[in-house]
């Protein structure tokens, strides 16, 4: 179902962002493949309506994987017996990566890169119990230090399918330089597809990224906030995209927003419309404007009209 062979671009978990809106969104626009938000384990436990909600997907989202963050085994388990019952996931992802404290200070995400032997146990238990197709992780080259070889060498003694790692430790956040040589060397020691992931923002950092990793596939998450139709711009081979396709793309996340979320959905895209409208003329009045519309209509009215003017 993933063609590993030929290469994917993947939409990556953004907390706050890649809601079921933007999946379906980046889904039309020719992302491959998308991953829920990072669900809570121990949330999923505990029946977390909030949760559930996450775990929602739209019909173009085939295949779709389930993100989940947590070390207990016994809640892994419990967590993976519940998702073995919802039908249309294709597959399960552990997140290794999240450099959040919140999370780290749970023994989940970026903190599990302390203890591979930790990460190899949790995704060997994922395996033992999920009815899904795939098996999956999200990893950074290590917590302090960096140690790509060792972690990849991890993941595929547990099992997984493929793995994403994001080219930074999780001391380096989201500012050190992204080490793509790093995940070059993961990718040599392991059978399984390494999907390369960091500060990926345009066609020509795409490229590069493919040429000093070796990976075939991408995955892209910040850089795809406020700038979703880098994924159509990769498939379709365009440096730019014309002003038509990026409010096509706008007005189509809008509405994707009041289909889900009703009429809060309209206070809930200003972020991305303060992302999407940098670089456009008068984008600080657009932003102030927008900041005091609540009626979806109207909103909807100005969007168009803004995206609509010749930049």
């Amino acid at each position: 179902m993933i063609d590993f062979d030929q290469g994917i671009v993947a939409l990556a978990p953004l907390a706050g962002f890649t809601d079921l809106p933007f999946r379906s969104l980046v889904k039309k626009f020719d992302a491959d493949l998308t991953f829920s938000e990072m669900i809570s384990a121990n949330a999923l436990v505990h029946n977390s309506k909030k949760t559930y909600k996450m775990l929602e997907k739209s019909p173009l989202e085939t295949p779709y994987i389930v993100q989940i963050a947590g070390s207990d085994l016994d809640v892994i388990k419990k967590a993976v017996e519940i998702l073995n019952k919802i039908d249309g996931i294709d597959g399960i992802d552990l997140n290794c990566g999240c450099p959040v404290p919140k999370v780290v200070s749970q023994c989940a995400g970026s903190s599990l890169l302390q203890d591979l032997s930790k990460v190899q146990k949790v995704l060997e238990t994922i395996k033992k119990y999920s009815n899904k197709e795939y098996l999956s992780a999200k990893v950074r080259l290590g917590f302090n230090e960096k140690i790509p070889e060792e972690i990849a060498l991890a993941c595929e003694r547990a099992g997984v399918d493929f793995m994403s790692m994001h080219g930074r430790t999780r001391a380096g956040r989201y500012k050190a330089e992204v080490d793509y040589e790093a995940i070059a060397r993961a990718k040599s020691v392991v059978h399984i597809p390494v999907i390369a992931n960091g500060d990926i923002t345009s066609l020509q950092k795409a490229k590069e990224v493919k040429k000093l990793t070796g990976c075939k596939s991408l995955m892209i998450g910040r850089g795809a906030v406020g700038n979703p139709w880098i994924f159509y711009q990769l498939k379709n081979n365009l440096e730019f995209v014309g002003k038509d396709k990026i409010k096509e793309i706008v007005l189509e996340h809008y509405d994707n927003m009041i289909d889900f979320y009703g009429a809060k959905g309209t206070s809930i895209f200003r972020k991305h419309l303060h992302t999407y409208s940098k670089g456009f003329p008068e984008a600080a009045a657009f932003r102030d404007k927008i900041n005091r519309i609540e009626d979806t209509i109207v909103m909807r009215v100005v969007i168009e009209e803004f995206f609509s003017q010749k930049v």
